[in-house]
């Protein structure tokens, strides 16, 4: 069995996808379909179960697997032993989502843009449970979560920084009078029209239940794509919104949003994530260690 062979193999068993594995090794998908399909001959079975435009593995597929992906990781661990103190290099596939791309991954980008232009990082834009699927399954190497829970099956995680929440409001809003008050209720909220961004989102999600739990119906939210475009939506007094204290920060600060004093009953982790018993090539592992460097100080500064 190639190495080659066995690296186009677990991307198309990762992705379950020709086209996809072909697009993210840079082959034609000719080249991707005829290296698995050498495989399978050299193997005398086949690996993938073709169902029109979709795939699945086969029984011997999911037994490969788990050898596959051992190989691969050891031959890099190989590479990196031998290649010993040398300029870290290799790509990096990292699950993140928009808050934490737009406002805690910056300074790492920038350092790893500049000090290490060998490592290539690619960022994939998925919420928690498409982010940890995907570790489990390969597709990514290291996946950022923003969670209530710190541990997830299957995945080995380190706590980066707790990630304080506001609710917020444009000043002209008839809340903003309780922005100096001592507390607001939940059921202060049960009628205020909500900005939020889409299902999925772990606050977004948190915030829904816990007005559902207490107001016994389901809140009115008007949906946005983005955080900025949620941003915009408040500020033009199109209702409040619960978001990560870091996206709001210079609005707050300039007046254009006002936080309101309604104290969340949870608490979101920002994580990183890998999957265990995975072998961490060194140019991962620094990826690691950078992100908890970073992140920390980050939110340590903040919290000043």
């Amino acid at each position: 069995m190639e190495l080659r062979l066995l690296v186009t193999f677990e991307k198309v068993a990762s992705v379950l996808s020709f086209t996809q594995a072909a697009a993210e090794l840079k082959y034609a998908q000719s080249s991707v379909t005829s290296q698995v399909r050498s495989l399978e001959s050299s193997l005398g079975t086949e690996l993938f179960d073709r169902l029109g435009s979709r795939i699945r593995l086969t029984e011997a597929g999911e037994r490969l697997l788990p050898y596959a992906r051992q190989i691969i990781e050891l031959t890099d661990e190989a590479r990196s032993a031998v290649v010993g103190a040398g300029e870290p290099s290799g790509a990096i596939a990292v699950g993140t989502m928009e808050s934490l791309t737009s406002y805690r991954l910056p300074p790492l980008l920038e350092l790893f843009h500049h000090r290490y232009p060998k490592v290539q990082l690619s960022l994939r834009p998925t919420l928690g449970d498409e982010t940890r699927h995907a570790l489990r399954q390969g597709a990514y190497d290291v996946g950022f979560l923003m969670e209530r829970e710190t541990e997830h099956a299957g995945l080995e995680t380190e706590v980066l920084a707790e990630e304080p929440l506001v609710l917020v409001c444009a000043p002209t809003h008839p809340l903003a009078a309780a922005h100096g008050a001592d507390s607001l209720a939940t059921g202060d909220l049960a009628s205020v029209q909500l900005v939020g961004t889409e299902p999925g989102c772990p606050y977004r999600d948190l915030f829904e239940e816990e007005l559902r739990v207490r107001n016994g119906t389901p809140p009115p939210f008007m949906e946005f794509g983005t955080i900025e475009a949620t941003k915009r939506g408040v500020a033009g007094g199109l209702g409040v919104a619960l978001l990560p204290r870091m996206a709001v920060r210079e609005e707050l600060a300039s007046g254009v949003l006002v936080a309101l004093p309604w104290e969340p009953p949870f608490i979101l982790h920002t994580q990183l994530a890998w999957r265990s018993g995975k072998r961490l090539a060194a140019h991962v592992r620094l990826f690691i260690e950078q992100s908890v460097r970073l992140v920390r100080e980050q939110a340590a500064e903040a919290s000043k």
